[in-house]
């Protein structure tokens, strides 16, 4: 285990867990978490997907033991972080990253996310009914990691992105 990935995981954890609350969007019975698609981004490129899903997860979790999430977001946020470490991994580009959390997240977690809200939390929507929520909400932690990511690659001083890779 490295210390510099495991320390670094933990303050994204942190982050995710603590801002769940703060910054989302109200979409019918889902709730938009731009910050979870940053943090699963960033994990992925950063740190790869392993961590990306451990991340995503340990979020989910947290959220919930809090009250501030829904169940809703383990489907959505671990599929659409593996997506991004496992094209990022495969094609080292943050633009794969980008379209791995698009996709997982915004069809394949969506999706996956039917389920759960069927027989768990009692909804009757429809399987594609959680797309389009998903789908705006990993495209603004798309866009919101990419300019992160941009101003990184700028910023000299950064080295530990680095030696976390």
């Amino acid at each position: 285990m490295d210390n510099k990935k495991l320390t670094f995981s933990a303050l994204l954890i942190a982050l995710g867990t603590m801002t769940g609350h703060l910054i989302y969007i109200p979409i019918g019975v889902a709730k938009a978490f731009p910050v979870q698609h940053l943090i699963n981004i960033l994990s992925a490129v950063l740190l790869g997907p392993a961590y990306a899903v451990w991340n995503a997860f340990a979020i989910s979790l947290f959220r919930n033991m809090l009250g501030t999430g829904s169940l809703l977001a383990f489907p959505g946020s671990m599929i659409g972080a593996l997506m991004a470490g496992l094209l990022y991994k495969k094609f080292k580009s943050k633009n794969w990253a980008l379209a791995g959390e698009l996709i997982g997240t915004g069809l394949l977690g969506a999706v996956a996310a039917y389920p759960v809200a069927k027989f768990l939390m009692g909804s009757s929507a429809a399987v594609f009914f959680f797309v389009i929520p998903f789908a705006l909400s990993s495209a603004g932690g798309a866009v919101i990691s990419y300019l992160f990511l941009k101003a990184v690659e700028k910023a000299d001083n950064l080295s530990f992105i680095d030696e976390l890779n």
